[in-house]
């Protein structure tokens, strides 16, 4: 039986206009065994306010393997359909948030990712050279900014598999992919939240990290329903 029968025009309506966010994080990988983007996404995910009142907010965590994402980034955006894509990964040795403005086609031959397994090629794939997620990164990182915090554009998202992540929802953007996408780089930061704000100036916390988070997403609903 098709997955609306039996509904109502107008709730027919309601579910197929509605829009989605997919919003991912990675787990733990090698020299990092806390990764502050799953308890970032769960809480961004959680978030309830009017502006995301019909909007349908799908978090996930990719396992820090190239097998994960290759399998389960098509995966999720074949049942969820999302209408943006907002990526989050650990930059741990930069004390900024950092916008990623683009994907290259590098990869690294020298590091494992969490299952140990090593890739031959130093390139994603064959005839290409990076790929640009859009002049929206400009705005995202007005919106970052705007919560106080230190954040700025980047053309280097790594040879790791943030920089893959960003080279294969890049790659399903216009196909059966999200609208538009982003990536963000966040710092390492405390896994307690308490008297965060009570932390130096100048060092970032958890709660910091979803206060620029939810201005991102703002921004990226407030993109995704212009297109």
């Amino acid at each position: 039986m098709p997955a609306f029968a039996g509904m109502t025009a107008a709730r027919f309506r309601r579910v197929t206009e509605q829009l989605r966010i997919l919003i991912t994080g990675f787990g733990a990988f090698p020299g990092a065994p806390f990764n502050p983007t799953p308890p970032l996404v769960a809480r961004l995910t959680r978030l309830r306010r009017p502006a995301f009142s019909d909007v349908e907010l799908i978090g996930h965590v990719f396992p820090v393997t190239y097998q994960a994402v290759d399998r389960e980034l098509p995966h999720l955006l074949a049942r969820h359909r999302p209408h943006a894509l907002l990526m989050f990964g650990l930059a741990a040795r930069t004390p900024y948030v950092r916008i990623e403005t683009r994907a290259r086609n590098a990869i690294t031959t020298l590091w494992p990712d969490a299952n140990g397994a090593y890739v031959r090629s130093g390139a994603i794939t064959r005839g290409a050279d990076a790929t640009n997620f859009g002049p929206h990164t400009l705005r995202l990182l007005r919106a970052a900014q705007g919560t106080g915090i230190d954040a700025r554009l980047s053309r280097d998202a790594g040879r790791y598999l943030c920089n893959y992540l960003c080279w294969r929802a890049l790659e399903s953007r216009g196909i059966e992919g999200p609208r538009l996408a982003a990536f963000v780089h966040v710092p390492l930061v405390a896994r307690e939240t308490a008297s965060s704000r009570k932390a130096p100036s100048d060092r970032l916390t958890l709660d910091h990290l979803v206060d620029a988070g939810e201005a991102l997403l703002l921004q990226m609903v407030a993109l995704a329903r212009r297109k």
